[in-house]
């Protein structure tokens, strides 16, 4: 496909690999479980419980069908095809956003909010809310399919992302973000200043820098942050050191196993997510073989050097309870342009797909603040 082109996609999964996915469920065989092992990893009876969901009752086709309802597309950027969701509101002047994903997320993450956002009238919202949504699939990850060469950064896949805008013909947009794409959409608006409007996310990733000053009179929701931060490195971060030093190591079992796959995405899925949920962001993993690809995010971007400057766009944060979102001490240090800093006591980390009803008027509010 030409650099140029975009093409329309839809989302039409062979037979006969769900038919290969359903042998390999069948043949899956288990090791032996450590009584009382949740301290190993992810709880065998939470893995179980998915597995039995994936091979007895889950629908692959109803979820196709479903995100197909939207308008997809497919381009190449810079040597890369990037699959993406491209829905236009009704309302012709709608602001248009681009909405990026992360691990072990995908597209999926927000198609609750997909027509809140572009028809607010019809759930009770401001018409002139509306937005034009854009969701690319990451370089990578699920039908943008595998990476083909090595340096996929963040701020590659930022330029890829205003080379997208700018192809469908946006000159003025928003950027948002969870998870990588929290990093993500702050680089599109360093990158691309003169077209972003401003930058929305769920997290802000800075952290103490190890002044003993920074750490005087922390509040007692600050110390909450934190405490849910060191209990994170001491007890999840294994997946991040192991990406970032040697992907294609774990990449081999988690293309060729769907049950090794289930259980590594499974370990910051949570299970608090519903069980359909969960299994179709590993289906956009395994279907397009692109567990071992998107991995590669954590090393490229471990071994690239980081950016000197922030973005000076307007910068907006929607923390959700049972996430680790920053603290605004930290982040206002490495960020002087917050103009938007709202906290939730619940929906954690697809905040997007557990709470719309909370997510959606935020993104509303904070774009309205700053496009009007």
């Amino acid at each position: 496909m030409g650099d140029q082109l975009v093409a329309p996609f839809r989302i039409n999964v062979p037979q006969r690999d769900l038919d290969d996915l359903r042998l390999r469920l069948d043949r899956t065989r288990w090791g032996e479980d450590v009584p009382d092992g949740v301290d190993y990893g992810v709880p065998a009876p939470y893995v179980r419980r998915l597995f039995d969901r994936w091979l007895n009752g889950y629908d692959w086709r109803s979820w196709e069908a479903r995100l197909n309802k939207y308008a997809q597309f497919e381009t190449t950027i810079d040597g890369q095809h990037i699959h993406f969701l491209h829905v236009r509101s009704a309302k012709k002047d709608a602001f248009p956003l681009i909405m990026t994903h992360g691990w072990p997320g995908s597209i999926v993450e927000f198609i609750d909010v997909i027509d809140p956002l572009t028809n607010p009238e019809a759930y009770g919202g401001d018409p002139s809310d509306a937005f034009h949504v854009v969701i690319p699939s990451l370089p990578g990850y699920g039908f943008s399919g595998p990476t083909r060469e090595s340096g996929w950064t963040n701020p590659r896949i930022a330029r890829a992302w205003a080379t997208l805008m700018a192809r469908l013909g946006y000159q003025r947009y928003g950027a948002v973000g969870n998870d990588a794409g929290s990093m993500i959409s702050p680089e599109l608006g360093r990158i691309d200043p003169d077209h972003v409007a401003g930058v929305h996310v769920t997290q802000l990733f800075s952290f103490p820098s190890g002044d003993p000053a920074e750490m005087k009179d922390l509040a007692p929701e600050e110390q909450s942050q934190l405490q849910t931060l060191q209990w994170f490195y001491e007890n999840k971060f294994s997946f991040n050191t192991l990406l970032s030093q040697q992907p294609q190591t774990i990449g081999y079992a988690l293309d060729d196993s769907p049950v090794g796959l289930l259980a590594w995405n499974a370990q910051l899925l949570g299970e608090d997510l519903d069980e359909d949920f969960a299994l179709t962001n590993v289906m956009m993993y395994w279907l397009t073989r692109t567990g071992s690809s998107a991995g590669r995010l954590y090393y490229e971007n471990a071994h690239a050097p980081r950016p000197t400057t922030p973005t000076t766009l307007p910068l907006g944060l929607a923390g959700f309870g049972g996430d680790f979102f920053g603290l605004r001490r930290f982040a206002q240090r490495d960020h002087s342009n917050i103009v938007h800093w709202r906290t939730y006591d619940h929906g954690g980390h697809f905040a997007a797909h557990k709470v719309p009803e909370l997510y959606v008027p935020d993104v509303r509010a904070f774009f309205r603040s700053i496009v009007r």
